[in-house]
């Protein structure tokens, strides 16, 4: 049994890694701030921290006996944050607690990154752990932010602290909370989607699968590798479909082109920044990459670290029942 600390274990992928190292019979601390939102561990047996990560002395009470670390931490939803903010949490949280890990003596430090740290092919084929970030950082501050504190972790791993990264694609499932990649099942089925993208797509996991992945690099992952976290590839065009048949209602009707997709991005643009409130609390740029087929090579992942259990049929379909059981819908 392992005593591990988890940052971020009020949220949604937080949580569900707090929930997995609980059920595989590990002792659980949290690091949280006092106004955190709980319902996501209201029925989980863990050890709550409370304080600022920016204090070395809070980091040094809560890391004291922890073997594993995972940061799970961050903001990702960039869309609604400033961006200084997101440099500062992601990156500079990143540091100082790495920092602080190791003069703990932690055995294993878990970083929780995102797919969106990597690079993007211009040859079609799907960008692996070697693809380097190549996308304007204005495009994606949440990605660039993850890029510079993945350079934080890479100095710790210098200076001997043993280190994997794990970077997740768009992840989905029940309990997520804070309407990260969910909304999108609550905003088709509101009918509030009018649109069929004829371009684009992700790769996608379930939040469940994660938080396995997470134990498993604790386990037997590799000291200084990356993991890209995915189940499938779908296209934006596929997944309104399925989306829309899960929830039971007509998927989207009026197609858009790429063409449009510049012009909606402007428009919201526009929107945005005269506080006029946006359907699904869009951002330009997030429509901008989404002409984009973002698919990643997860065989690393699958071959180290286990396959990925959940599809996305049932995914969706647990996303949206845990919406509406909890009063979203």
């Amino acid at each position: 049994m392992a005593i591990a600390l988890v940052t971020g274990a009020t949220g949604f992928v937080g949580s569900w890694v707090a929930r997995t190292l609980l059920a595989a019979g590990h002792e659980v601390r949290i690091l949280r701030r006092q106004s955190s939102r709980l319902d996501a561990i209201a029925d989980l047996s863990v050890q709550h921290f409370i304080g600022d990560m920016a204090d070395p002395e809070f980091l040094e009470q809560a890391l004291a006996g922890v073997q594993w670390v995972f940061h799970v931490a961050a903001i990702a939803d960039y869309w609604r944050q400033d961006k200084e903010a997101i440099y500062r949490v992601n990156v500079d949280g990143t540091r100082l607690l790495l920092e602080a890990s190791q003069k703990a003596g932690v055995r294993r430090f878990i970083f929780t990154s995102s797919a969106a740290a990597m690079g993007h092919r211009e040859d079609g084929y799907p960008a692996d752990e070697h693809t380097y970030f190549n996308v304007n950082p204005r495009l994606t501050p949440y990605g660039h932010s993850k890029f510079l504190a993945e350079a934080e972790v890479h100095r710790a791993i210098k200076r001997g602290l043993d280190c994997v990264i794990l970077n997740p694609a768009v992840i989905i499932g029940p309990g997520d909370l804070n309407l990260i990649s969910g909304s999108l099942v609550i905003e088709v089925a509101k009918k509030k989607v009018p649109v069929m993208p004829m371009q684009g797509g992700v790769t996608m996991i379930d939040v469940r699968d994660v938080a396995k992945a997470h134990l498993a690099a604790a386990q037997r992952g590799r000291m200084g590798e990356r993991y890209l976290l995915g189940a499938v590839n779908l296209s934006h065009k596929a997944m309104l479909h399925l989306i829309a048949e899960i929830v039971g209602v007509q998927p989207p009707q009026i197609p858009i082109p790429p063409p449009l997709v510049d012009v909606a991005a402007l428009l919201v643009d526009a929107g945005r920044a005269l506080n006029i409130p946006i359907p699904g609390n869009a951002e330009g740029n997030q429509l901008r990459l989404s002409k984009r087929y973002i698919y990643f090579d997860c065989a690393k992942a699958w071959r180290e670290l286990g396959e990925p259990h959940y599809d996305m049929t049932q995914s969706f379909a647990d996303t949206y029942h845990w919406y509406r059981d909890h009063g979203y819908l």
